[in-house]
């Protein structure tokens, strides 16, 4: 979603489709070392943005921590240094908001990391991307490499996961909502007690603050990607339904876990360097919902 984000983006700047290296999952499997090694020795890339993961919503991260944890560090390992070998001077690595203390301070400041224990339900993730922030963190120290991170907020938009079970919360009720609504259902069961408060930043939003970054000269070591603004599970519950057109009731279920109680990003930084979203939630709902209905 993000990587095809950026390249809408890159595009629409002008930069030429046939001098961006794009690997498919196919092509590339970022976690085999060797194949990684070789790709960056062949290709040598002037700059690389490191947007791939293994992601999944609250059920999928503590159902697969191992899955999770193990692939997304040799994702970063793999990236980095095979980019530093090759001679990339410039890489972005994608992080997650994630990586802040369950019960920090809120907004969430960068300078919050490690300054608490993580949210355990998506703790084996969020150790996967502190590992590679703070890999391209030494590198640059040791090297004297550009390699820096963006930690965004909740993502969503064109080319989500809509998995009924290992998807975000975003993607996940737009799919619920839609069956619901073909369906008649009377109502829909949302997880947990619809309290916690969540930030979304539209996908291209994110492509746009991505490329920002890479104009900067000296960026920070890792910098927020957020829109600035939360709400509560239920506001977004209730928002996501209007937009689809479902009528029908809101059940929450209060056995399910909520996971993290807040998860706002302090964007103070981001906007010193000159760059903030423009893309407001109820017009990202619209859209999103009209891939969706273009891609099932």
């Amino acid at each position: 979603m993000v990587g095809s984000a950026v390249v809408r983006r890159l595009l629409e700047l002008g930069y030429a489709r046939d001098k961006l290296l794009l690997p498919s999952r196919e092509e590339l499997d970022l976690c085999d070392a060797d194949a990684v090694q070789a790709w960056f020795a062949e290709t040598r890339p002037a700059i690389a943005v490191i947007a791939a993961a293994r992601v999944g919503g609250i059920y999928a991260n503590d159902a697969y921590p191992a899955d999770f944890i193990a692939d997304n560090l040799a994702i970063a390992l793999n990236t980095v240094q095979a980019a530093f070998q090759s001679g990339v001077q410039r890489l972005l690595f994608l992080g997650s908001s994630c990586i802040y203390p369950k019960l920090a301070s809120q907004p969430m400041r960068e300078d919050a990391l490690l300054q608490g224990p993580l949210e355990p339900t998506n703790e084996a993730y969020a150790v996967a991307k502190i590992a590679g922030l703070k890999l391209c963190q030494y590198f640059r120290k040791q090297h004297g490499v550009c390699f820096h991170s963006a930690m965004p907020t909740n993502l969503y938009g064109p080319g989500d996961n809509y998995h009924p079970e290992n998807s975000h919360v975003l993607p996940a009720l737009i799919r619920r909502f839609h069956e619901a609504k073909l369906q008649s259902a009377p109502e829909v069961v949302i997880w947990g007690t619809g309290t916690p408060r969540r930030e979304f930043l539209h996908a291209d939003d994110c492509a746009a603050g991505i490329v920002h970054l890479l104009s900067v000269e000296n960026p920070p070591d890792w910098v927020n990607l957020g829109c600035g603004e939360d709400l509560t599970i239920a506001e977004l519950a209730h928002k996501v339904a209007e937009v689809v057109g479902y009528k029908g009731e809101l059940r929450f279920d209060t056995s399910k876990p909520d996971g993290t109680p807040r998860k706002l990003l302090d964007t103070q930084l981001m906007q010193s360097l000159g760059w903030k979203s423009a893309i407001d939630l109820k017009n990202g709902l619209r859209s999103t919902y009209q891939d969706f209905l273009s891609n099932t």
